[in-house]
């Protein structure tokens, strides 16, 4: 289960003064269809926190309701120090959106497109191009700005997205499947963006169904499932509560292999490769505890590697209809 909203010193209508978004008690639903079934977050200020979850999940969902685009049927829910319910105005302010389709108008400039944008955060015309003009240098589209934004490439249609939602300087952006379709180089380059922001102190929200993109960016993970919050923490706690890490043991010698194999019973054989693998949860503990015990046997092993689950385990295993881990996501903090 996820943290609930511990209290905290409060600023602004009643938001915890290091929240920058927190919902308890989210529900959507549309008809019979429920969306969200009561989920709760809480994401301090100045991080990463990714949202992951297969399709329908109700990913989109949340990120609509936190933007103010569709109305929850339930929860309590504050974005940047307001209430979303009796001050949308306020949240409109502090936030900016990237949905997973740009909203990049293909027929005019990327610099139309950035002085549109700064029209409709009613800056002044100088203050606008000056701030057009700052941006468009910032996400290298300066030489692009006299172009149509037609012909730009899809990395650089999601750069010019972001330039424009961070006309009106928000504190907050919601990323919704920022990277989907771009190609390798692009999406790193758009990781690169994101870290800066974070850097400046912007709060990202960001879904996304490329699990090594959440592995990379975000501090805290929440894996949504059939409506509900099936685990949520760091990466690392995430992989921790799947089965299968394990210490890998090779060995050219066939008699230290035998002694290691015969000392070590529940470790899996590869007669063929002369390998171990040792169950582990990959701790220090644990390994200094299996290199202790080679060095009292006089046992050498010539190579040992540690492996972990990675995020698709966790997502294979907590988004499967049949998963193994119901019982145990309480375990994650």
């Amino acid at each position: 289960m996820l943290h609930s909203v511990m209290p905290a010193s409060r600023q602004g209508d009643g938001q915890p003064l290091s929240a920058a978004v927190s919902a308890v008690g989210l529900r959507k639903s549309y008809g019979d269809k429920v969306v969200l079934d009561g989920i709760d977050l809480r994401i301090p200020a100045g991080s990463v926190f990714a949202l992951l979850g297969p399709n329908g999940a109700g990913k989109t969902t949340a990120v609509k309701i936190l933007s103010t685009l569709v109305t929850a049927d339930a929860g309590a829910l504050h974005v940047g120090g307001h209430d979303l319910a009796t001050n949308p105005q306020a949240v409109r302010a502090a936030i900016g959106v990237t949905g997973q389709f740009s909203a990049v108008d293909g027929l005019i400039t990327g610099e139309e497109n950035m002085l549109l944008m700064a029209d409709l955060h009613h800056l002044p015309k100088q203050e606008g191009r000056r701030v057009a003009a700052e941006l468009l240098e910032r996400f290298d589209l300066v030489e692009a700005a006299k172009k149509p934004a037609s012909t730009y490439s899809g990395g650089m249609k999601r750069r010019l997205d972001i330039a424009m939602t961070l006309v009106g300087n928000p504190r907050i952006i919601f990323l919704d499947e920022p990277t989907t379709g771009l190609d390798p180089r692009s999406r790193h380059n758009m990781w690169a963006i994101i870290r800066e922001l974070v850097s400046d102190g912007v709060t990202v929200f960001l879904t996304t169904q490329y699990l090594e993109e959440a592995d990379e960016l975000a501090d805290r993970i929440a894996v949504l499932n059939d409506g509900k919050i099936a685990a949520e923490g760091t990466a690392e706690e995430l992989k921790r509560l799947i089965p299968g890490g394990h210490i890998r043991l090779r060995f050219t010698d066939p008699d230290a292999y035998a002694s290691a194999a015969t000392a070590l019973r529940e470790a899996a054989r590869d007669d063929e490769a002369l390998a171990l693998s040792v169950p582990s949860d990959g701790s220090q503990r644990e390994l200094r505890s299996i290199l202790d015990w080679l060095d009292s046997e006089g046992i050498e092993a010539d190579e040992l590697t540690v492996h972990t689950p990675d995020l698709d385990d966790v997502f294979f295993a907590l988004t499967c209809p049949a998963n193994v881990l119901s019982q145990t996501k309480e375990n994650v903090r």
